[in-house]
């Protein structure tokens, strides 16, 4: 017997390049109700931290944007977006408004010079009005460890003659002391968390300058600048340990091997052990603040999707999040542009299907530019074969 009213959550993240996670829940939710015209359909768009986070909280949420004058990753006026909670007391910032890749695809790429000071200019903004700030540390184009970030919040990164070293990543090997008396009163006053959509360390193979640096534009030689440099930050950050999580603990060679500590170019380990700033993953952060799992506690079907469902999906990211908060019995499927994952690899994840949108042999461009469509047809047809099984749970 079919469930003639299921409740049916739709919960996926942006297909990046083609739509927005707000895009791709209406459209996942027009589709389960061509399966089930009276169905209860709950949209609730999704992100694991990086670019996408900020409207996803916004959808979520019912708050509208609001508008900042900062300066971009190479220090161009600029106009980026941040937002609130319902309350008002949480503020919301995506860095990538300030000191992403595509605020600078204009123009060439400076990987030494690049910095995160527009991003300080954001909090600088909302300190005086919060009480907490949510920073999504995604899609930078700075490596400078968050040095800029916090000399935009009144903090000097002096050089062995006193004088403020160079902005961006060039300028962190000379780095000998940190001046704090000038930070803004309210800093190290609200409650910083940080949701990172990576567990790299912050420097070595694996660290911000090896990993990241060469979508920067950094070379072989810009890399070993940068983690050389990133290096010395740890090292002076380590004498100026001024928070409890990590006093006594934050050697530099602890705070270079820390995971999360090299997302967006190094933002967290300045922040952390300056600011005490929380690091999370992303997607476990924005989950919290959107009552994720209360919302999934009363469904009967889960739609959950991305771009590319890979090995990467099941690690943190969006449908981690969402197995992980879905009741058990409670059916997920994901709807994908590209599917990676074998039925097996599904099984075992907790997924109880996956589907591609493509309807056959197909160009990628074709699909971009019919993603929404696709994501509400594949939907429909995921539902027609999910009605022919699904109950109704005694909430409904």
């Amino acid at each position: 017997m079919t469930a003639p009213h299921p409740r049916i959550v739709c919960v996926p993240d942006s297909f990046k390049g083609s739509v927005t996670a707000a895009e791709a829940a209406s459209a996942l939710a027009r589709g389960a109700q061509q399966a089930f015209p009276e169905s209860d359909v709950v949209e609730l768009p999704f992100a694991d931290g990086g670019e996408g986070t900020l409207e996803a909280l916004l959808a979520a949420w019912g708050t509208e944007a609001e508008v900042v004058r900062v300066v971009d990753a190479i220090g161009r006026p600029a106009a980026a977006l941040f937002g609130r909670s319902p309350n008002g007391q949480t503020a919301v910032i995506e860095a990538a408004q300030a000191n992403g890749l595509p605020q600078v695809s204009d123009a060439d790429l400076l990987p030494l010079r690049a910095d995160s000071y527009g991003v300080g200019m954001i909090a600088a903004r909302v300190l005086d009005e919060v009480d907490e700030i949510l920073l999504c540390i995604g899609g930078s184009a700075s490596t400078d460890g968050g040095t800029g970030l916090l000399r935009a919040l009144g903090a000097r990164f002096l050089d062995s003659a006193g004088k403020e070293v160079e902005a961006g990543g060039h300028g962190l090997a000379d780095i000998t002391e940190i001046d704090t008396s000038g930070l803004h009163p309210r800093a190290q006053q609200v409650r910083w968390r940080i949701a990172v959509d990576v567990d790299n360390p912050l420097t070595g193979p694996r660290g911000a300058a090896a990993v990241f640096g060469p979508q920067k534009g950094a070379t072989a030689e810009d890399i070993a600048v940068l983690d050389a440099g990133l290096t010395q930050l740890a090292s002076v950050l380590s004498t100026h340990v001024e928070v409890s999580e990590l006093a006594g603990s934050a050697s530099a060679e602890r705070l270079c091997a820390r995971d999360g500590f090299g997302a967006a170019g190094g933002i967290p380990v300045t922040l952390a052990t300056l600011l005490d700033a929380e690091t999370l993953p992303g997607a476990q952060l924005v989950a919290e603040a959107v009552g994720l799992a209360e919302t999934l506690a009363r469904a009967d079907l889960v739609l959950t999707g991305e771009g590319s469902l890979d090995s990467q999906s099941l690690a943190g990211k969006v449908v981690d999040a969402v197995l992980r908060c879905t009741p058990q019995g409670v059916p997920v499927i994901a709807v994908a542009g590209t599917v990676k994952l074998t039925p097996a690899e599904c099984r075992r994840a907790g997924l109880a299907a996956a589907f591609s949108i493509a309807p056959g042999a197909a160009q990628l461009e074709a699909l971009l530019q019919n993603t929404v469509p696709l994501i509400e047809d594949t939907a429909a047809h995921v539902c027609a074969v999910a009605a022919i099984g699904l109950r109704p749970t005694d909430s409904i």
